[in-house]
């Protein structure tokens, strides 16, 4: 095996659980003003021909809402892992992927394989009591666990690899020769076996990926360029479109938990047969317009605070102020009913449709999503969180630390360090890795050119395996 030299990305994130990046899950916690600086920053940005463009996208809304609240999670599009292995998906499937957001995969993985990953987690754990950390500390349903055999496994597991390629095969990007949508690389996460009765693990809706930092950034920004020239442009807004995504910095505060590479798609693989109210996934099932809503929430105000009105006529501007609704330094942008009450949150967000151990689900990055209250199933409600992640120049930097912490037991890079797993017994290692597209995804074999790549392309990749150091 390769020497790797230990360098690290960027300095280990505090130790911690999944609680630190939510106010959702400190109880009693209340979100802190913003400096004086973010007033400056919304004159900054505003444009005259924003107020348009409020007033357009309150109507649009209207009819979003009623449209989920008359079809549910109807919206969900569902397909086979064969079809999508086969190529069969139909251009009006992926128009509804790319509307909503959300797809659901069902039979990726065999059944058995999921529940055996899953056994294989509670063997591990039970071997490591005292080792193993998580939220709530004395009841864990959220498992501070990155370096398992189970996760080893599925993450490199061809169901999931032909998967993640379908799905990055949406985006595009005028920059090619940057990112690799074809050859996706893991990212690790955490894993949730959640049992029946939980109400602690609470998530509310929520966007992951930054939350001041979508505005405070100025490449973050660009993401949202049409919503911010005011006017119609924000309808053409393009949320499949990487190119500008590739240079943003959505952890401007390196915090724990918090996302510092270009992950388009957020997902998890599901180890248990888990349906509405037990404890499983929320949407909001709309991807453009809600967006374009929450982008432009912080310059208006209701006229009345303490009225519930949501025309355009009852909302002001709200220039003066340093208000970002739900945007909370170092925490993840929440909404609620309170903050953004146009979306109508507790009408519009549905839950994900029953799923089968090794199916999957997946949301772009910029869903709105949350987890249920209260888990009122008779079985456990369990997934491993493994997104869709393509190769770029940024994100081979943090494989590469993310490599390093895996051989040493550590979590991973973006999540709350500490000495993790390495002092656990039965933890995985490359060596349970028998293919080579898994090694690669993992940053232990090189990435190879075709004999017909283009000067910038083989570039590309001399300087990722220079960065992987293999």
């Amino acid at each position: 095996m390769p020497t790797y030299l230990n360098r690290q990305f960027s300095p280990p994130k505090e130790e911690g659980s999944i609680s630190s990046i939510f106010t959702t899950l400190t109880p009693g916690e209340e979100p802190t003003a913003l400096p004086d600086r973010f007033s400056a920053l919304k004159k900054d940005i505003f444009k005259e021909e924003l107020v348009e463009t409020w007033r357009q996208v309150l109507s649009e809304l209207e009819g979003t809402v009623g449209e989920i609240v008359e079809k549910g999670n109807k919206l969900i599009t569902k397909v086979s892992y064969d079809d999508v292995k086969s190529g069969c998906v139909s251009q009006a499937q992926i128009n509804e992927i790319k509307r909503v957001g959300t797809i659901l995969v069902t039979g990726g993985i065999p059944r058995e394989e999921a529940l055996g990953w899953k056994q294989q987690i509670r063997d591990y754990a039970a071997a490591n009591v005292g080792r193993i950390k998580g939220f709530p500390e004395d009841n864990i349903q959220v498992f501070e666990i990155y370096n398992s055999i189970g996760q080893t496994l599925a993450r490199t597991h061809p169901g999931l690899i032909n998967t993640q390629k379908f799905l990055l095969s949406l985006w595009h990007t005028s920059i090619s020769d940057q990112v690799k949508f074809n050859l996706p690389i893991s990212y690790y996460d955490r894993l949730r076996i959640r049992q029946p009765g939980d109400a602690k693990f609470t998530l509310g809706p929520h966007v992951d990926g930054g939350s001041v930092e979508r505005w405070e950034d100025s490449g973050f920004r660009t993401v949202f360029a049409k919503i911010l020239q005011g006017g119609r442009n924000w309808r053409e807004h393009d949320p499949f479109d990487a190119t500008p995504r590739l240079s943003t910095r959505n952890d401007l505060y390196h915090t724990s938990n918090a996302c510092s590479i270009f992950r388009p798609w957020q997902g998890w693989t599901a180890l248990s047969s888990t349906g509405p109210d037990e404890g499983t996934l929320r949407i909001f099932p709309n991807l453009s317009v809600a967006s374009s809503y929450m982008i432009l929430r912080p310059f208006f105000r209701p006229k009345n605070p303490r009225s519930n009105s949501l025309g355009f006529g009852d909302w002001e501007l709200d220039l003066d102020s340093s208000r970002f609704p739900g945007s909370t330094i170092g925490k993840t942008q929440e909404l609620n009913e309170k903050t953004h009450p146009h979306l109508q949150l507790d009408k519009t967000m549905v839950s994900i449709p029953k799923v089968e151990p090794g199916d999957q689900v997946y949301w772009h990055c910029d869903v709105i999503h949350a987890v249920e209250g209260q888990h009122n199933g008779l079985g456990d409600s369990s997934v491993f969180y493994i997104p869709a992640v393509p190769l770029t120049l940024h994100n081979a930097h943090y494989l590469r630390d993310q490599r390093n912490n895996f051989i040493a037991g550590l979590p991973a890079p973006d999540f709350p360090g500490g000495e993790g797993e390495s002092k656990c017994v039965g933890r995985g290692s490359i060596t349970d890795v028998q293919s080579l597209e898994g090694r690669r995804m993992l940053g232990f074999e090189k990435f190879e050119t075709s004999p017909l790549a283009s000067k910038e392309e083989k570039e590309f990749f001399d300087n990722v395996n220079r960065i992987l150091e293999l």
